[in-house]
């Protein structure tokens, strides 16, 4: 802005009235709060910005900008992109508003919460919620080691926001129409080293199979682990098949360590877990795995600050590491 125009505008700041000058500071406020998220956002996609994300070609060009951020045009096949193309907040609007709504995740808060805060509506905020979570469950370890924990627990199914249901409706949730394990619980499934690495799955209705806890456990447990579950058989099973140590605590025996053999890390975070949950007083079964990696990311630390969760929505993970 010209140094003319801009001392023209000072000028006019004592005779703005309280309502114009909040709505003036309110306005440099998203500005400034936007500018702070189009930083994080380009900085942490600055390195990936080396080729074009539709074809792949290097040969690149900077084409303006688009709502704060630096557009780019491929010379090959001559589209447009910017750091948000192809992420999960990609077309998303109100970009001033983001690291306050990374605060919101950071701090747990319910849509209705996080929407007062942010004066947008409560559709927004779940729209935005599952974009960012959409991406932050994907931040997970890649391998357990060790000792490792297993155990499954159970959350009552869920339609909450479905306008079609596939049986009677409850209040507020309600309770089973079966006692004990039916196909109206749905199963999920937790691992855990003794380094704090966590994985979870939803591996579905009801009791879990052997080909379930296969499918999830064989593909990240080292050939050395030792596998420590509870008395449910499947685990002794599919430790048999996959040709892995294993040892049971027999909790209905009284028996609840050996030694450092016990499962209480598991059965802790599933405490942790579910106690986080009903907060927000039920979540559909359809975005289960998205509270899953949410809480997952929280308990591990992997999102200590608003800047981080903003990062991660977009798909750039703190380092993994195992100790």
């Amino acid at each position: 802005m010209q140094a003319r125009i801009f001392n023209d505008l000072m000028g006019q700041v004592p005779r703005l009235t309280l309502r114009q000058r909040d709505q003036l500071k309110k306005r440099l406020d998203d500005q400034d709060a936007q500018q702070q998220g189009i930083a994080i956002i380009e900085s942490q996609t600055a390195i990936q910005i080396r080729c074009c994300p539709h074809c792949h070609d290097t040969a690149l060009e900077r084409h303006g900008q688009v709502s704060g951020l630096q557009r780019y045009r491929c010379k090959a096949c001559r589209r447009t992109f910017n750091a948000l193309t192809g992420t999960a907040l990609a077309h998303l609007r109100k970009k001033e508003k983001w690291l306050d709504f990374s605060e919101a995740l950071l701090q747990s808060r319910t849509l209705r919460q996080a929407a007062s805060a942010l004066e947008v509506h409560r559709n927004t905020t779940l729209r935005w919620r599952h974009r960012f979570l959409g991406s932050i469950k994907i931040c997970r370890a890649t391998a357990l080691q060790g000792i490792t924990e297993a155990d499954e627990t159970y959350f009552l199914e869920s339609d909450k926001g479905c306008r079609q249901l596939h049986r009677a409706p409850r209040r507020r949730g309600g309770k089973a129409c079966k006692a004990g394990l039916s196909n109206e619980q749905v199963c999920v499934l937790v691992a855990r080293d003794r380094n704090g690495q966590t994985l979870d799955w939803v591996t579905g209705h009801g009791q879990m199979t052997k080909a379930q806890l296969a499918g999830a456990l064989e593909p990240v447990l080292a050939p050395d682990v030792l596998l420590v579950s509870d008395g449910n058989p499947t685990y002794h099973y599919f430790a048999q098949d996959a040709h892995i140590s294993h040892d049971s605590i027999i909790l209905s025996a009284g028996i609840r360590v050996k030694g450092a053999v016990h499962i209480r890390n598991v059965n802790a975070y599933h405490g942790r877990l579910k106690q986080w949950i009903n907060r927000f007083h039920g979540v559909a079964t359809h975005y289960l795995e998205n509270y899953l990696g949410w809480f997952r990311s929280l308990d591990n630390h992997h999102a200590n600050s608003r800047q981080d969760v903003l990062a991660m929505a977009i798909g750039k993970f703190p380092q993994l590491t195992v100790t």
